[in-house]
């Protein structure tokens, strides 16, 4: 039988797609044990005073499991659980969620003075193989974590706003914000540089042991390299549903946990005050102010300006990650909300759709708030 070349180009195509599939899903069999016992998160006895009745909770599970490709799914009143949803233990990917847990990583050595957010990239060393422009190399500490650096570099990963990149050079640091994994992969080499530790080993010390996480592992993190493109890489990050939980906590609890202050207060304060303006956001992704969801960006925290005219949503923020990764904070209402799906390889490629995108996540708030 002949085979033209076209069709030998799918079958290879196929082959290595269903090789690559095959090692994923062996990878996914050999997430590591957590390295500790870590302590269970305190259910509440009865939904009295939560702002939730059980019909409510039980026609959301029904949702979920008819409409949605969430995997897990807690929801905390006042510290407590008052809600679970699916596997709350599977380790899974936690997408951009990442950049916000960095965030908070930053608070104890802005504090003590080893980070200093006025000093420029340049000063510290940071370059590119192909060279960063002067002007770029003037961009501080404080415009990477806000997305302000107004270096339009490639990152080593994909997942960023490549409509609204610029050419290089043509705007000042600090002017122009641009959702770019070059800033964010940038400023976990930043802690990294400073600290002498990993990223992992910041979250390991920093949040994982203090919270009590059930589910950690470091040996479970994974970072993406590819230095054709940058220099800097991006430091995937795998949470349980649960774990994601405890971190919104210690963000509600403006970052004290069990009688320890383990962020400063005035770093959570900081890190979800608004930057970037609803309205410049808007503009970045066609949005207008009649949109039902109006976020603002703070320190890599998206903070909502509203939410289908729901009350209570002043000062509510969230961590926010492709295909439906979530750490959402409602002050006002005591809440709490970890949401995860579990992506497929193929929609890890974008070869088939897949996950939670935002509206859907927003709609599943709603529901619970409504």
């Amino acid at each position: 039988m002949i085979i033209n070349k076209k069709v030998k180009k799918i079958l290879l195509a196929v082959t290595i797609l269903i090789l690559f599939s095959t090692l994923v899903a062996l990878q996914s069999c050999r997430v590591h044990k957590p390295s500790f016992k870590g302590t269970d998160l305190q259910k509440r006895n009865s939904l009295q005073g939560s702002g939730f009745s059980q019909k409510k909770l039980d026609d959301l599970s029904n949702y979920l499991k008819e409409k949605s490709a969430t995997t897990g799914m807690v929801v905390l009143y006042d510290g407590q659980v008052v809600y679970e949803y699916g596997n709350v233990e599977e380790i899974s990917y936690l997408a951009s969620c990442r950049k916000s847990v960095l965030a908070m990583l930053y608070g104890k050595y802005i504090e003590d003075g080893t980070i200093d957010l006025s000093q420029s990239i340049g000063d510290l060393g940071i370059d590119e193989d192909d060279g960063l422009l002067p002007s770029e190399k003037e961009a501080t500490v404080n415009d990477i974590i806000t997305a302000r650096s107004g270096v339009f570099h490639i990152p080593a990963n994909g997942g960023y706003d490549e409509k609204n990149v610029l050419e290089r050079g043509s705007v000042k640091h600090g002017e122009y914000f641009l959702y770019n994994n070059w800033d964010f992969n940038v400023a976990g080499y930043i802690i990294e540089q400073a600290t002498g530790r990993s990223v992992y080993e910041e979250i390991e010390q920093q949040l994982a042991i203090p919270l009590g996480m059930q589910d950690w592992n470091i040996k479970n993190q994974s970072r993406k390299v590819n230095k054709s493109k940058s220099r800097y890489s991006a430091y995937h990050m795998y949470f349980s549903t649960r774990d994601m939980a405890k971190i919104g906590q210690l963000m509600l609890n403006k970052g004290r946990w069990n009688g320890k202050q383990l962020i400063s207060e005035k770093w959570i304060d900081k890190i979800t005050s608004v930057v970037t303006s609803v309205e410049i956001v808007n503009k970045r992704y066609g949005k207008n102010k009649q949109s039902e969801v109006q976020l603002s960006y703070g320190y890599m925290w998206w903070l909502i300006e509203n939410l289908f005219n729901l009350p209570d949503m002043e000062g509510a923020y969230t961590a926010d990650g492709w295909g439906g990764q979530y750490i959402t904070v409602i002050p006002k209402r005591k809440l709490v909300i970890a949401h995860k799906t579990k992506l497929s390889t193929l929609t890890l490629w974008g070869l088939k759709p897949g996950g939670v995108d935002g509206w859907q996540y927003w709609e599943i708030v709603k529901r619970l708030l409504s």
